[in-house]
């Protein structure tokens, strides 16, 4: 069973991600911080529930340890966009073959397992979630982060197999659906100002 841990908005650029993720929601992000591995760099989000959204993009100052980046950004090009989700499950090693291998990663008090593929692109363009387990004692973000009033309550997962995805997942989230068509995201949030989309 897997379980939505947060979403991501990739960039070109950190600071225009995070312009474009300010202006369309009306709330404030908070820094991040570097992934020596990925050569990247992120802001983040408080949203309801436990979860947040983070905006990423490469950061120009660091070589990527790896020898690539992740979440599809070697590759990324075009403005800021809903690019990836991210959901957390028990034993990575279960998903190796669809999800990629587990990396062990750390940043200052925050230890984790995710799943990057070799050559860092995205499964299924990103359809099917990137997959990680935070290590015992590790504080959630979320738990770190002003909340900022937004609930997310719709999240669109679009995909031509939408539907065999759909069935490799067994989501059990009624927030979650999946869509056939064009490859993308649609993220429906609510707060006091009523209702913010991003996709």
């Amino acid at each position: 069973m897997f379980t939505l841990d947060h979403i991501a908005v990739a960039a070109t650029d950190l600071q225009k991600g995070t312009d474009w993720v300010q202006a369309r929601l009306g709330v404030a992000l908070q820094p991040g911080g570097a992934h020596p591995r990925y050569g990247t760099h992120n802001m983040l989000l408080g949203l309801a529930d436990g979860l947040y959204l983070e905006v990423i993009a490469k950061d120009p100052a660091q070589t990527p340890q790896a020898g690539h980046s992740w979440f599809g950004l070697d590759h990324f090009s075009g403005g800021p966009r809903l690019a990836n989700w991210i959901c957390r499950a028990d034993d990575l090693a279960a998903y190796e073959a669809v999800a990629g291998p587990a990396q062990a990663l750390t940043r200052g008090d925050l230890q984790w397992d995710i799943t990057v593929p070799d050559g860092g692109d995205l499964p299924h363009g990103g359809a099917y979630p990137t997959l990680l387990r935070w290590a015992a004692g590790t504080v959630h973000p979320a738990q770190k982060l002003t909340p900022s009033g937004l609930r997310l309550v719709d999240f669109c997962v679009a995909h031509p197999d939408a539907r065999a995805i759909a069935q490799m997942l067994r989501m059990d989230d009624p927030r979650i659906r999946f869509e056939t068509g064009t490859a993308g995201f649609r993220a429906t949030f609510d707060g006091p100002d009523g209702e913010k989309v991003l996709s």
